[in-house]
């Protein structure tokens, strides 16, 4: 009886731990996501990303942060070249990165460029659009440990 009753107690004191524990964000991953390089800058991004908690992902060299509306970094897609679509230097006192943003669907696309292997970011509109600038730059310095390609913005 004494049993029984310890393990009741213990089942309704970690309930509420438990409850916190939510399901990884299912993320496709990228086509290069394997690159060793995707390790380092995965690794070193940060863990509050726009105001939001980092939480886990299902595939590799990814990440989500946020539990509605998630901001989500993917590491590996393919490197853009030569291109005149919008592109946006962001410095800051870790790095100077260069970003191709695109609006798609509802959400800002943002993609570096001159760094392989690339990094995606996808920031939902309903983060507003003043996050756009802010989150690329608190993902720039974990971005800019990719190796360059030798492009940059003109």
């Amino acid at each position: 009886m004494l049993r029984r009753a310890a393990i009741l107690v213990l089942g309704a004191l970690a309930a509420p731990l438990l409850a916190g524990c939510g399901h990884p964000y299912v993320v496709d991953p990228a086509p290069y996501s394997a690159d060793p390089d995707c390790a380092r800058v995965m690794l070193a991004v940060p863990d509050v990303v726009g105001g939001l908690d980092k939480r886990g992902t299902t595939s590799q060299a990814t990440q989500a942060w946020g539990d509605e509306f998630e901001i989500v970094a993917r590491c590996g897609v393919e490197p853009p070249g030569p291109t005149t679509e919008q592109c946006i230097s962001v410095s800051t006192p870790a790095a100077d990165v260069d970003w191709l943003v695109r609006e798609e669907d509802d959400a800002w696309v943002a993609v570096t460029f001159g760094l392989s292997p690339a990094l995606e970011l996808t920031i939902p509109q309903a983060r507003a659009d003043e996050a756009v600038g802010e989150v690329l730059a608190e993902l720039s310095p974990s971005a800019a440990l990719a190796p360059s390609n030798g492009l940059e913005c003109s």
